[in-house]
């Protein structure tokens, strides 16, 4: 990561967890880098992530690795220009066309589609996310919806309106609240 443009750190307000994380740009990409602690499957987990989003905050690669204290597993997934999803050598047919990965361990993917639609207050827009489930990384398409509430939030919807969060967000579209998910409790900005 060549810039960091702001650090932060998340703790989960269902269960025990943490996550630090990194938003930042190379030459070519925006990142999301982060790890995350909590619980998975009652075991302690740790999952690292890293997300490479073009200039218009598509998805164009993801690697994850999950360590439970008995075994390490990892996915990566690329995403060529045509929008086909590749695990390895094999493409994820049903995820082609798709912009956003959705790592269902963290709040940190809602940057995604929050930085790539441009919605006004009152605005709302249905998509469909490349969810990765989490600890055993089944890959499935998540119908979604994002409404832009005011400035700072957004109102979430999944799985045909059976899940329902407020996204508090901050300048950059990362989340500050995610009602009953994630609060931050740390960020800092790098100099400039």
């Amino acid at each position: 990561m060549d810039q960091v443009r702001r650090a932060v750190l998340w703790r989960n307000l269902e269960e025990p967890g943490i996550e630090y994380c990194v938003l930042g740009r190379d030459a070519e990409h925006w990142l999301l880098e982060g790890t995350v602690v909590l619980p998975l499957a009652e075991r302690p987990g740790r999952v690292t992530y890293l997300v490479r989003c073009d200039d218009g905050w598509a998805t164009r690669r993801v690697e994850v690795r999950i360590s439970d204290g008995q075994s390490e597993r990892s996915l990566t997934l690329n995403v060529d220009d045509e929008q086909r999803w590749w695990r390895g050598p094999d493409e994820v047919a049903d995820w082609r066309g798709l912009s956003d990965v959705d790592l269902g361990v963290t709040p940190a993917t809602n940057t995604l589609p929050i930085r790539r639609l441009p919605l006004h207050a009152g605005e709302g827009r249905d998509v469909t996310a490349a969810w990765v489930r989490f600890p055993d990384l089944r890959l499935e398409r998540l119908p979604q919806r994002y409404t832009r509430v005011d400035d700072d939030r957004y109102r979430y919807e999944s799985d045909g309106g059976r899940f329902v969060a407020e996204l508090e967000v901050d300048d950059l579209g990362l989340v500050t609240r995610y009602e009953n998910g994630w609060e931050r409790i740390a960020t800092i900005d790098a100099p400039r």
